[in-house]
Parts: C-alpha cells; sequence; structure tokens
C-alpha cells in the first residue's frame, strides 16, 4: 500500500488537535483580564481624622489620604523599584457615614482620580476596598457591616456605585477587590460568607461588566477561609482569588498593640529564629517574659507564659518555620488545584513584618524584615502566585516609617534584586 504524506499530515493534526483540545479541558485556564505579579498596599490613614470632622474638606479631601504625601515622582519610584502594581485601600466607612453625605459624590471622584495617578505612573493598580472595626473615632466599621442586614444593603450599594464609577477604565489596568478580610465564618460550622459574596459579586459585576473582580474567602480572608469557598458558586470567569498571611503571627506582629493581649508584650525575636545564638535566644524570651510577670493580668500571666512557649516549639527549626509559613499556600494551592483556577490567578493580598509598633521603642531588625519578605516572596512566586507587601509606611512600612521618615531600604532591596518574572 502506498503511503500519502498529506492523508498522515491531516491526521497528524487531527491528533494534535485533539490532544489540545483534551489539554485545555483538564488544565486551569488563566482567565482574568487584570494580571499583575509584584505589588505594595499604599497606606489608608495616617491621621485617621474623627468622624465628627467628615463633612470637613480639610479632613478628607484628598482622597484617599496618601495623595497628600505621595505624588508621581513617588508612585513612578515604586515602579522603578520592581513594582508592577498597587494595591490601593479605600475607607468604606465615610462612603456609608451621614456625617459625610455632603462630600460623597467628591469621594468617588476622588478614588477614580487617585486610581488614575497611580495609572499614570505606569503601575497597575487594585482598589481595594477594605473595612476597619469600628472606634472611639468612627460608628461605622466590619463588625456593623456584617451584623446589620440594612448597612450590608447600604454596603452593597457601596459596592455597585463603586463599581459604576470604575467601570470604563482600562480593565487591564484596574481591578476591584470586593471586600477586605471579611471577619465571618471563623467559628466551625458557620456558612455565612458565600451567600454575602454572591450578593457582592452580582452588585459589582452588574455594574462593571470588563472589571476582573478580587474575591476572598471569609475569617479574614485566610487561606482556611478561602478553601471553604466553592467557586462555582460565582459563576465569571474573570477574577482573582485573594487570601493573606502573616504567619508566623508571634514573629510578624511583635509589639502590636491592636492584636490581642499576648503580642504587645512580645519583642525582640529575630527571624528566623533558629539563625539566632542560643543565648539571644534565650535573653529575648526572657526579655518577654519578665514583660508579662510585670505586665499582664495577674489571672492570665501564667497562660500566656505557657502560649509563649507553645508558639516558640513550633517555628524553633528551619523545617517547622517552613511549614508554617507554607501552610497557607499549601492550602491555597490544593484549592486552585481541585476547583481547576490557574495559579496566575491566586493573589497573596497581604503578607508584612511590623517594623516598629507606633510609641514602642522596639524596632524590628532590618536584615530579620528583609529574610522575612525574601522567604515569604520565594514562597509565593514558587507556587505563581502574584504577591502584595503590607505596606508602604507606618508600622509596617516598607518604603516610609512614621511622619514621612524613609524606612531602611533592606527591604526595597529584597525587590529590586529579584529576577524578571
Amino acid at each position: 500500500m502506498a503511503f500519502r504524506p498529506a492523508s498522515i499530515k491531516a491526521r497528524l493534526c487531527r491528533v494534535l488537535l485533539l490532544a489540545a483540545m483534551t489539554l485545555a479541558a483538564v488544565l486551569p485556564v488563566h482567565a482574568a483580564t487584570f494580571e499583575a505579579r509584584r505589588g505594595l498596599n499604599l497606606d489608608i490613614w495616617v491621621t485617621w481624622p474623627d468622624e465628627s470632622r467628615w463633612g470637613e474638606e480639610e479632613a478628607l479631601l484628598p482622597y484617599p489620604e496618601w495623595r497628600r504625601t505621595l505624588d508621581g515622582a513617588g508612585l513612578a519610584k515604586l515602579k522603578a523599584d520592581g513594582f508592577d502594581f498597587l494595591r490601593m485601600p479605600v475607607d468604606p466607612s465615610p462612603f456609608l457615614s451621614q456625617a459625610s453625605a455632603r462630600l460623597h459624590d467628591r469621594l468617588y471622584d476622588e478614588v477614580l482620580e487617585a486610581a488614575r495617578m497611580v495609572n499614570r505612573a505606569g503601575l497597575k493598580v487594585i482598589v481595594d476596598l477594605h473595612l476597619f472595626p469600628a472606634g472611639s473615632n468612627r460608628s461605622i466599621g466590619m463588625g456593623q457591616v456584617m451584623d446589620d442586614p440594612a448597612l450590608f444593603d447600604r454596603y452593597l450599594e457601596f459596592v455597585r456605585r463603586m463599581a459604576t464609577t470604575l467601570r470604563r477604565e482600562d480593565p487591564a489596568m484596574l481591578a476591584l477587590e470586593l471586600m477586605n478580610e471579611p471577619v465571618i465564618d471563623c467559628e466551625p460550622g458557620e456558612s455565612l460568607w458565600p451567600e454575602r459574596l454572591r450578593r457582592l459579586h452580582a452588585a459589582a459585576r452588574a455594574a462593571a461588566t470588563r472589571l476582573t473582580l478580587v474575591l476572598s474567602g471569609g475569617c479574614w480572608g485566610s487561606a482556611e477561609g478561602l478553601a471553604r469557598l466553592d467557586p462555582r458558586g460565582v459563576p465569571d470567569d474573570n477574577l482573582l482569588w485573594s487570601f493573606h498571611s502573616y504567619a508566623p503571627f508571634l514573629l510578624t506582629h511583635q509589639g502590636a498593640t491592636w492584636a490581642g493581649d499576648f503580642i504587645p508584650h512580645v519583642t525582640g525575636l529575630p527571624f528566623p529564629l533558629h539563625e539566632a545564638s542560643k543565648a539571644e535566644r534565650d535573653a529575648a524570651l526572657e526579655k518577654i517574659r519578665a514583660a508579662i510577670r510585670s505586665n499582664a493580668p495577674l489571672l492570665r500571666r501564667a497562660g500566656l507564659l505557657a502560649y509563649l512557649d507553645e508558639q516558640v516549639a513550633t517555628i524553633d527549626t528551619a523545617q517547622k518555620l517552613d511549614a508554617v509559613m507554607g501552610e497557607p499556600f499549601r492550602i491555597a494551592a490544593e484549592w486552585a488545584d481541585r476547583h481547576g483556577i490557574d495559579p496566575r490567578d491566586l493573589l497573596l493580598g497581604e503578607f508584612g513584618m511590623i517594623r516598629q509598633e507606633w510609641n514602642n521603642a522596639f524596632v524590628m531588625p532590618a536584615k530579620s524584615r528583609a529574610a522575612y519578605y525574601r522567604a515569604m516572596i520565594r514562597l509565593a512566586e514558587s507556587h505563581g502566585f502574584s504577591w502584595s507587601i503590607w505596606g508602604y509606611g507606618g508600622a509596617f512600612g516598607v518604603v516610609e516609617e512614621f511622619d514621612g521618615r524613609p524606612a531602611e531600604g533592606d527591604v526595597l532591596e529584597v525587590v529590586r534584586g529579584l529576577p524578571t518574572p
């Protein structure tokens, strides 16, 4: 029988086409319009004006507040440092408060101009709707939005209008994150967040059909919260899925006065702990124990001392530390693989190590911070995830510390030294 080259070629083409179709059916498909790899979170507030002043232009404008001190040249420098996108926190509370009612229209325009300012510097931007707990200076926060159905409906309307405001922007340059770190579904058996997430997604998608939307799981936007979601409940292929990680908390939040009754006593632990000399570790731990014995409530001291020993024992070797830091990435990667989501559509939206708590004399050594950020970036990029450092300035600042003073450059040097993705 004579060979027919044309026939063989046609059959080969059919085989290759069938193979390609089979791979397309089983491999994750990267579908998000917005694609960015290496990012930094901008500041949200520095002055934290009292809600009673939210009707005053000089208290709220320009908005977000970072625009008072960070200009186009400063943004361009961040691009030169190696970032390709910024996550821009926007506090929803002024949009939900009647105290600022006369400025609401202006605030939406201000957010749009801020996003365009970032884009003009050559950086992509995620507009991050970032609720904080209510406090002495504000009546509306995460707890109120989650606990009051009428206020959640107002938040939905805020999301819809924000999406409407941003919908004509270039979808390759701007994405919208619908809620930062939802504080819900942390208790066993709770499953309130999926339905609320569907409502948030529907409100945003109806208003902005082209923009990539950034979604996260419950329980502070953790990897565990993400793993409890079924993405089929949000039928949309133009999404990024976000999770946050600050593990190990013992080392990343040293001295943070707002983070419970244990961590404020903890200062002086280096990163990684196992690389410090035994004398250095022992001295640091004894100083923490002394702070607990002197400052913690009497009935809490024994428990806090035991908790300190338990936490140290989870990270006192290289293997243990790797396991603790790697666990959120493992959870997120397994969830994505299970649901056919491309790793490029996963975002480590926040990670960071405190530099100095406000009014605390302890400053985390720049060498420790650089080592932490290097390790976290390596974890994210080894999984194919994009990432965003927390944050620009303040307690966790990698560009500035307080009052505009520059932070040590060690962390930025880590970013500058990364290979081209």
